[in-house]
């Protein structure tokens, strides 16, 4: 059987408490947040430690090339010279956190630390700080639903993988 994490909003809370206590020491100066989940527990952490908050965005080529992604919303050049957090909600591969904090040094950043929510076994860089480690399918409160012509659904990205995990967990061992 697939393996589903579901968190709802109150283990959301708790897991972001947990990277704050693991990221207080560091003391970010700036903290980035990755659009667009990884919005939610930056901004989350912003309050908590009482720190700037700005979003960047990425975008990846849907056709499985190896062309580097594109900035929709860049770094801000505010990052010269301070120590920044780089937060995302999920590190699967942990290419969307390298490329963001490589992007911050390059920009003059004196030190950047990296942060995820959640973070599978094979993430590769691993973030410096992790709430939950975990390669199960993870639905946060923000993925299950959207609302569409005046119904709420499961969310067709959501629906798609639970699918694929599904056939996946059906296949015979290779």
């Amino acid at each position: 059987m697939p393996s589903v994490e579901s968190i709802n909003w109150e283990r959301f809370e708790q897991l972001t408490h947990m990277l704050a206590e693991q990221i207080a020491p560091f003391d970010p100066q700036i903290i980035i947040g990755i659009a667009r989940g990884g919005l939610f527990p930056a901004t989350l952490l912003s309050f908590i430690l009482r720190h700037e908050l700005y979003p960047i965005r990425l975008a990846y080529h849907h056709d499985d090339s190896e062309q580097p992604p594109i900035w929709l919303v860049p770094p801000p050049t505010k990052v010269d010279g301070r120590r920044v957090l780089v937060v995302h909600e999920t590190a699967e591969s942990g290419r969307t956190l390298a490329l963001a904090a490589a992007e911050i040094r390059a920009l003059g950043a004196s030190q950047v630390r990296t942060a995820s929510l959640y973070a599978h076994t094979w993430a590769n860089p691993r973030p410096d700080y992790v709430a939950l480690t975990s390669d199960a399918l993870i639905l946060s409160p923000w993925d299950r639903a959207i609302f569409i012509d005046g119904q709420w659904s499961t969310h067709p990205e959501l629906s798609a993988a639970l699918h694929n995990q599904s056939t996946d967990a059906d296949a015979p061992p290779s």
